[in-house]
């Protein structure tokens, strides 16, 4: 009988050397820290003996410690990814795994839609509150649309400053598909500014190390600009919505969607479309073009030459 901990160390190995069951060396690295919370509450527990229940009782104690309901779906999420390896490798019965298939998502599809987007004032004035190396990170994601785990695992041997363009291998994406990301003039001057450590490769460093998690500094310079910050804010800003402002800055820039969705790497359209937020300005602008047209349709009708009928 083995316990959550002990099919935890193998499957996570098998995860860590399947290309397909892994997309990316960023999402492996998430994949671990989702499993450890998880794993400090069950890791002693039997694995057979993990019933549905447990897991939903995991759930509301969770949630009821502040947590989002996104964040404990991939909590769950990564738990049951551990057992069905444990399955195929025949580790755990087919008992074990129904206990994990039956337990529901908290949350309800596309309900974690983000509408924030940070007009060019907004970002310019957060730009300037931020310290030096969050503001280069902020900076590449406002401008490429790149995703955290793809910008702070970035190294210099995937920028190419001649050519202007980041090259991002398979391995370094969430969707696991190399694709190319164009650099902007104001990106550029960021970039070129960067000094390039002798001991480390990655671009964006602090105090020598490579810039994980800087929440910290972000929330402190939102606030210094008076700009909401945070998930559970009411219009609160969050590094992902950085992926929101530059999908929507692309589409009101008339970028063809296709284009768009190349750079971002986004493989749906029901998925870009998540990321590009139609705002108020947005809609006064289509009643306008829509009042435009027909003022010129009406002009067209004033000046067509109405022919008299011929009396009988």
């Amino acid at each position: 009988m083995k316990k959550y901990r002990k099919i935890l160390k193998p499957c996570l190995n098998g995860f860590k050397n399947s290309e397909t069951l892994v997309k990316s060396k960023a999402y492996y690295e998430i994949l671990k820290i989702n499993l450890s919370s998880f794993n400090k509450v069950f890791g002693e527990t039997i694995v057979r003996n993990i019933k549905t229940s447990d897991l939903e009782n995991y759930q509301a104690k969770r949630k009821a410690s502040g947590y989002s309901n996104s964040y404990i779906d991939q909590e769950i999420g990564a738990a049951r990814s551990v057992v069905y390896k444990a399955f195929d490798d025949a580790m755990v019965s087919e008992d074990t795994v129904r206990a994990f298939k039956k337990v529901k998502k908290l949350l309800k599809s596309n309900a974690n839609t983000r509408k924030k987007v940070l007009y060019i004032e907004e970002f310019k004035r957060l730009m300037e509150a931020l310290p030096p190396h969050t503001r280069a990170v902020v900076a590449m994601g406002y401008y490429t649309g790149m995703r955290k785990g793809e910008i702070i695992n970035l190294t210099w041997d995937k920028v190419d400053l001649k050519d202007r363009m980041i090259k991002l291998d398979a391995a370094d994406t969430k969707d696991r598909e190399a694709r190319e990301v164009p650099i902007c003039d104001a990106l550029y001057n960021i970039l070129k500014d960067i000094p390039k450590a002798i001991h480390d490769n990655h671009v964006f460093l602090f105090k020598g190390k490579p810039v994980n998690d800087f929440r910290t500094a972000l929330r402190t310079a939102c606030r210094a600009v008076g700009i909401p910050y945070g998930r559970g804010t009411k219009d609160g800003f969050v590094f992902h919505d950085t992926r929101h402002c530059f999908n929507t800055n692309m589409r009101k820039s008339g970028v063809p969607e296709s284009v768009v969705m190349n750079i971002t790497g986004h493989s749906t359209r029901e998925m870009f479309l998540r990321y590009d937020t139609v705002d108020a300005k947005d809609i006064k602008k289509a009643v306008n073009q829509m009042e435009g047209f027909l003022e010129s349709v009406d002009q067209t009708v004033d000046q067509v030459p109405i022919k008299a009928k011929k009396c009988p």
